[in-house]
């Protein structure tokens, strides 16, 4: 008997490394962060200032990134986005969706949540 299946989704892996991408960008198209270091509240002074309008964002920010790095990890352990890949490519897809969602948190922390402190 001859089994028709499915090819693996091409997005096995990557669902949450988008839908978190996806998420941190309408977070900031609604906050509205300062993205300039001339626009922060203590341009010229001392002292930390927020780049947010609600200066809890900086803590928030800080716990959710780790938080989107942590559900890619265990996006990466399930067996559906293993099914009908190889070894190899396993490893591969996991190791780019965990480095490209620490780099752009990190990134993504840096410019924003440090900018005015």
């Amino acid at each position: 008997m001859i089994e028709d299946r499915k090819p693996p989704s091409r997005l096995s892996g990557f669902r949450v490394c988008l839908v978190g991408g996806a998420f941190f960008v309408a977070l900031l198209a609604v906050l509205q962060p300062i993205t300039r270091f001339e626009d922060c509240p203590n341009y010229g002074g001392n002292g930390n200032a927020s780049a947010f309008a609600n200066p809890a964002w900086d803590f928030y920010l800080t716990l959710l990134l780790p938080g989107w790095v942590f559900l890619v990890v265990l996006e990466q352990t399930l067996s559906v986005t293993r099914r009908g890949r190889g070894g190899v490519d396993v490893a591969l897809r996991a190791a780019g969706a965990i480095l490209v969602t620490t780099i752009a948190s990190c990134c993504l922390f840096v410019n924003v949540a440090a900018l005015c402190h």
